[in-house]
């Protein structure tokens, strides 16, 4: 199923200032469309987060910075848009409708909670705080680069989150516990390459001027990504108590039996 998600009316409230690179233009819409939806449609991922957490009965300061997050992401899909508006394209896509965070039936709530904490906020943020943080060095001064820092800086914080509440929660858990939280990094891990693969395509290939509009080489972003994975979320992970390089070593094998 599919959704229209049209924002439209707030991205247009105030255009960022663009250089002039026509030629570059309809790749920059794309992929500016593209972090409009993703950056948008994770706002849900923290509200559910959030809901989860007040379940299990974190503290409330954990769950305010939830909801805070909630409402960073939507206001990052507004600011992509207005990227998209100003190069004349229309902040607006039909979206296919998320699938629903998990629900981790098969764990205890807290642990339940530690799983999807681990693929969203030490993950999944903790590369895009990598990616595009190496595109805002790149970018030459200028509006676009001030939006991309606004952005930026918000991941940041998502990202520190996560590792502040696993550094929090994982004393508590047994080696049961501790171990099911392993095997269940080799899913999660090859979810997060499996994502970050697709939307890092080796035929991006955009000439030097297209980091002005922040168009970067596909290649170039992959070895970021596995550089990322392999100095600062494995080596973090098993500071954590957690068999994270065994879990990377063994991610394929996971994918392979989720698939039946």
């Amino acid at each position: 199923m599919t959704e229209l998600l049209d924002l439209r009316t707030e991205a247009r409230v105030r255009l960022p200032e663009l250089p002039s690179l026509p030629e570059l233009n309809r790749a920059a819409v794309a992929t500016w469309r593209g972090r409009m939806v993703n950056e948008y449609q994770s706002g849900a991922v923290f509200a559910a987060l959030a809901k989860q957490a007040e379940q299990v009965g974190l503290a409330r300061g954990w769950v305010e910075e939830l909801r805070a997050f909630e409402l960073e992401e939507r206001r990052h899909g507004v600011l992509c848009g207005s990227v998209v508006e100003a190069l004349g394209g229309e902040a607006r896509a039909e979206v296919a409708l998320r699938p629903p965070v998990p629900a981790h039936a098969d764990a205890a709530p807290l642990e339940a909670l530690a799983r999807n904490v681990l693929s969203v906020s030490c993950l999944s943020e903790t590369v895009a705080v990598a990616l595009i943080g190496a595109e805002r060095l790149e970018m030459p001064d200028g509006e676009l680069r001030e939006l991309l820092t606004r952005i930026w800086a918000d991941e940041v914080g998502h990202a520190r989150f996560g590792w502040r509440l696993m550094q929090e929660l994982s004393p508590a858990f047994d080696a049961s516990q501790l171990e099911r939280l392993s095997l269940y990094l080799r899913l999660a891990l090859r979810h997060l390459e499996l994502h970050e693969l697709a939307h890092l395509p080796l035929a991006s290939q955009p000439p030097p001027a297209g980091v002005a509009l922040g168009l970067c080489s596909g290649a170039d972003a992959r070895r970021l990504f596995y550089s990322t994975v392999a100095e600062a979320i494995l080596p973090a992970l098993e500071g954590l108590g957690l068999a994270a390089h065994t879990a990377w070593a063994a991610r394929e094998g996971a994918d392979a039996a989720a698939r039946g």
